[in-house]
């Protein structure tokens, strides 16, 4: 049976940054094949348009859908599922499909959807990845322009107009499986520790909470996550039901056009290294020393592959976060080196030596 498609579901307030994370990620694809489903609400097409306008080769129009009557969860079974079996049944089927919700959509209803049984033994949701305007969330609003999102919600009749967005951004968090404090750099070192603090402390064990600014996050970071996330569906429940049709529901769409100039700076945030040993003995045990320095280190991802003595096939290894994963793939092959050569991948100020030196352990 093929493996399942991954899928990531990216939400946030209108403003937070979706349109300009995802746009990054479709310029850095290196190569993936990424289909787009955005949420489109109203006449607020121009995402699609932006994003259609991208011009990779790994984003074409074909890979771009749009769901043109607002909100995911209330039409999941005639808008929602056609639009992803459309996707899978495409003989060209992308690598990874990324969903961007509408600013006001709650999470867990959608990612509910993916036990459909049209789709469910054919996709699976990598990750929920929620983007928060920093900066606005550190003056105690949620959004950069609280009245625009509050006219959003105002246009559509099938919301809740009454749950303050405290709440919404509550149940957004809760579902997250990392968190994106975009527009980092308009805040001070301390505003962002406190920030990256609170958000961990509010949010479930394990959510990995990264600083970005002009949403660029390495696509190694972004997807590939693993988590299978409507399979823990309990973990993620709402803390608020603010719903009043029969379906959880609520609402609606975004982004932020106030600054779309590009900035050439990418990745300043992030940082990635090699670090290169000699074979091992013990996979398990290693993966085991792999998991501490990663959780010691505060490490994003680390991933490469290990030459276990008296083995004839590579280990490889991947890690997001303290949850590592390990296989045997192939043999090596005459004349290939034995090594065991990780590449590792975290927010700027690693201390390279100590994690180089804690691997070679």
């Amino acid at each position: 049976m093929p493996a399942k498609i991954p899928a990531t579901v990216v939400t946030g307030f209108l403003g937070a940054g979706k349109t300009t994370l995802i746009r990054h990620m479709l310029q850095n694809a290196n190569g993936k094949r990424i289909a787009l489903i955005i949420n489109e609400f109203g006449d607020l097409g121009v995402d699609g348009d932006i994003l259609k306008g991208c011009g990779d080769e790994t984003c074409t129009e074909d890979d771009v859908m749009e769901l043109s009557n607002g909100c995911i969860c209330c039409t999941v079974a005639d808008d929602f599922i056609p639009t992803m079996e459309k996707l899978l049944d495409r003989e060209n089927a992308p690598d990874h499909i990324v969903i961007e919700t509408s600013g006001l959509a709650l999470p867990q209803p959608l990612v509910r959807a993916f036990n459909w049984p049209e789709i469910r033994t054919r996709v699976t949701v990598d990750g929920v990845v929620t983007v928060v305007d920093g900066k606005a969330v550190t003056e105690g609003r949620f959004a950069h322009n609280v009245a625009a999102v509050d006219a959003q919600r105002a246009m559509d009749e099938n919301l809740d107009h009454e749950t303050p967005l405290s709440e919404l951004f509550e149940d957004q968090i809760a579902c997250a499986d990392m968190i994106v404090v975009n527009k980092s750099d308009l805040l001070s070192d301390d505003e962002s520790a406190n920030l990256v603090a609170k958000l961990k402390a509010d949010s479930r064990d394990g959510v990995q909470v990264v600083k970005a600014s002009m949403g660029a996050l390495p696509v190694d970071v972004l997807l590939g996550q693993g988590i299978g996330a409507e399979d823990d569906l309990d973990a993620r429940h709402e803390i608020h039901h603010h719903h009043h049709h029969d379906e959880d529901d609520d609402h609606h769409d975004d982004d932020d056009h106030h600054h779309d100039h590009e900035h050439s700076h990418g990745h300043d945030e992030f940082e990635s290294f090699v670090v290169e040993r000699a074979e091992i003995t013990d996979p398990t045990a290693f993966a085991e020393q792999v998991a501490d320095v990663i959780r010691q280190h505060d490490i994003l991802r680390l991933k490469g592959f290990a030459a276990v003595s008296g083995k004839p096939m590579r280990l490889t290894l991947q890690a997001v976060g303290p949850r590592v994963d390990t296989y045997f793939d192939r043999p090596f092959t005459a004349g290939e080196t034995r090594a065991t050569r990780l590449v590792v991948i975290g927010e700027s100020g690693l201390d390279q030596a100590a994690i180089t030196k804690a691997l070679n352990a």
